[in-house]
């Protein structure tokens, strides 16, 4: 089968990205400065991504907000126009069929933003529970995520209204004369922006951004490796149709409005199950990890007690390199996910110790103004 190609792919080539195939679509894992010095330099000044094979879609029409509350745990009623949200597509049995964005553009319009691997499920899903909305696919349209600590600076240089943006909100801009859709939040725990561009526009907004002296192009290496350190789930890894939000430490996701003493309680996929984890419960928690040394564990590998009982398993692992050496997330069991417990992973036959840890790794610099 033929991988697919965002509209930046001659960019990625030209820049001598490593090319691999993700969800689909060819797409730069790294380029030649190498994923470690692609994650520092996101840290220290400002990344760009290509996220254009992530699923961007519309919704608008009758009752929307109503529709949309029987898929996700959100307020969305509550949500300003311009706001932004956090969600997740959940299932009868409590577990999570993907993780999403969701921004209002109007009273009966929304904007989503669905994970790549999952894109063609949540807008087959999407489409089954229509009831008088129309649902528009933006095919023409590229993602771009400019992340880090001097992206403010560059976004004021290009466009004011956006730099003027606090975490979770967007609006429409201007850019070289392009009109593009900002938000700024983005996956790395860092101050940041994304941006929606018709797709015959992306190459030039795209070196339009690397023109700048603090952006250089940032691959899914450290893109993985970054939202890691920023403690933050990834769909297919911290989540799954079988994992519900409780135990992946995501009890925020779920809206005041929403929980069984909210005003508005329940009415999405798996709600008296989750309720019910959220006052019993669940045997295992979503835990970070310090591994001592410098051997790195990997995900699927199992997580033992002192005693060498199977505790949990890696759900995520990298090098660090803003915390200078490896780290984990796993699911563990509830008794054991204290921070400064002991346990141990077997890395084909070796134990290596490692440290349950606060999360972050790395502190969350989310601009809220």
């Amino acid at each position: 089968m033929d991988l697919l190609t965002t509209p930046l792919h001659a960019l990625h080539t030209e820049l001598g990205a490593k090319m691999v195939p993700f969800a689909g679509y060819d797409m730069p894992v790294q380029y030649p400065a190498g994923i470690i010095k692609e994650h520092l330099h996101t840290r220290e000044a400002a990344g760009l991504f290509d996220v254009s094979h992530m699923g961007q879609v519309v919704i608008e029409g009758p009752d929307t907000v109503a529709m949309l509350e029987t898929l996700v745990p959100v307020d969305l009623d509550g949500l300003p126009v311009n706001g932004q949200t956090y969600a997740l597509f959940t299932n009868e049995a409590g577990g999570v069929q993907d993780d999403l964005i969701i921004t209002r553009w109007g009273e009966q319009r929304f904007f989503l933003v669905v994970n790549a691997a999952c894109k063609a499920a949540d807008i087959a899903y999407l489409q089954a529970h229509v009831n008088g909305q129309q649902l528009m696919v933006l095919e023409d349209r590229a993602l771009l995520a400019l992340q880090g600590p001097e992206a403010r600076e560059v976004m004021q240089n290009l466009s004011p209204e956006a730099a003027a943006l606090t975490f979770m909100q967007g609006c429409e801009a201007t850019i070289a004369g392009v009109s593009v859709y900002i938000t700024c939040s983005g996956y790395t725990g860092e101050d940041g922006f994304e941006l929606s561009i018709p797709a015959d526009q992306a190459d030039a907004i795209a070196r339009l951004l690397l023109e700048q002296p603090a952006v250089e192009a940032i691959g899914l290496g450290a893109r993985d490796s970054l939202r890691l350190e920023a403690g933050l789930c990834l769909y297919g890894h911290e989540l799954s149709e079988t994992i519900d939000p409780v135990q992946a430490g995501l009890l925020w996701s779920i809206s005041k409005a929403r929980r069984a003493d909210g005003v508005r309680p329940g009415g999405f996929p798996g709600a008296e199950v989750i309720f019910d984890r959220m006052e019993n419960k669940p045997a295992l928690r979503r835990v970070g990890l310090a591994v001592e040394g410098k051997r790195p564990v990997r995900d699927g590998q199992v997580v033992l007690d002192a005693d060498g009982n199977r505790v949990g398993e890696i759900c995520s692992a990298c090098y660090g390199a803003s915390v200078g050496g490896p780290i984990a997330m796993a699911y563990v069991s509830r008794a054991l996910g204290e921070p400064g417990t002991p346990l141990q992973v077997d890395v084909r036959g070796k134990m290596i110790p490692v440290t349950v840890t606060r999360m972050p790794f790395s502190p969350q610099r989310y601009f809220r103004g």
